[in-house]
Formats: C-alpha cells, structure tokens, sequence
C-alpha cells in the first residue's frame, strides 16, 4: 500500500444512476481486469468489451435500493475499481447479501481499493440494508483467501475441483462468510 490518498467511494442503487460514460467505464475495467488474469467473472481471457458489455448490462439492469447495488472508487476523477453487493428478497434468505465482481483497474492494484471497496459494502450491508452475514465465492488458487481473511471473512467450505480453466488446471471453488457484520 502506498502513501496515496484514498479513493472516493460511490454506490448507485438503480439503473437510471449510471450514465452511458460510467457504463463504458465499468465495461473497460472489467476488460482489463479479466485480460490481466484477474478472477472477476470471465474465466477465460482475452474477452473485448463486446463480450463484457452484456454482462455488466445485467448488473445495471438488476440495480434496486433494497436488492442490487454497485460500489464505485474513483481515483482522480477515473474509475478505479468497483463491486456489487446482491440481496435476495425472498424472507428465508434476505438477512445475507452476495458480493460479486470485486474487481480493481490492474495499473492501481496494492493502494487498497479493492479493501475500501469491501469495508464500503460492509457497511452498506449493516446499516442502509440491515443484514447480518455477506457471502461470496472465490476462485482457489488465486490468493483471495488472503486479500479476504485480512478483511474478516472466513472459509466456509469449497467446492473441489468446481472450476476447469484450462485441461491441467482446474481449481476449487472457495466459499466465504463475514459474519456479523
């Protein structure tokens, strides 16, 4: 981490929030993001924005105060990196939310983004949706077991050998909690 000031932090809760530059924005980190080799939704790189686009167009189309946010940091002025935090309505489940797509632009990695993003959600999570536990699944063999155990969460289990990216390499499948929030 550097000496570098810290992002500033956003969130929008519906789709008519991001406009059509933020949309190209998010659409171009994610690109770069899965082109580097990060483990943010598109396993198997090199994707172009045309791939990206439908995907993050699901994310905006989903956004609802109550169920669907996204969580912006920006470095002066520019998108620097962003996540989602998902509710489920339904009563059985709607005291935990899901986090997806953490993901932070490859050239701003290690100023700790990617951790204020996640004590944002956090936060979010408690006090404006009022839940109790976060969950989330991460990509073995990536080192995000750390990156999330330095924020609080805890392995709960895995499912071996869920993911084949590639014939040689196929990775477990990490399942993580942060409870109580």
């Amino acid at each position: 981490m550097t000496d570098e000031p810290m992002p500033e932090l956003s969130q929008i809760t519906e789709p008519r929030g991001v406009t059509t530059g933020l949309r190209a924005e998010l659409i171009d980190c994610w690109t770069a993001v899965t082109n580097s080799g990060g483990a943010a939704g598109f396993p198997f790189p090199p994707v172009r924005d045309e791939d990206v686009a439908p995907a993050a167009d699901r994310i905006i189309g989903r956004l609802h105060p109550r169920g669907s946010r996204l969580l912006l940091a920006r470095a002066g002025g520019a998108l620097a990196g962003w996540v989602v935090l998902d509710r489920d309505p339904h009563r059985l489940v709607g005291h935990w939310g899901t986090v997806h797509h953490l993901q932070t632009r490859p050239g701003l990695r290690g100023r700790g983004i990617g951790s204020a993003l996640m004590r944002e959600l956090r936060r979010a999570a408690r006090d404006e949706l009022g839940l109790e536990q976060l969950h989330l699944a991460a990509r073995g063999g990536e080192g995000l077991e750390g990156f999330y155990g330095r924020l609080g969460w805890r392995e709960v289990g895995r499912w071996p050998g869920a993911l084949r990216l590639a014939p040689e390499d196929t990775r477990d499948e990490v399942l993580m909690l942060l409870a109580p929030l």
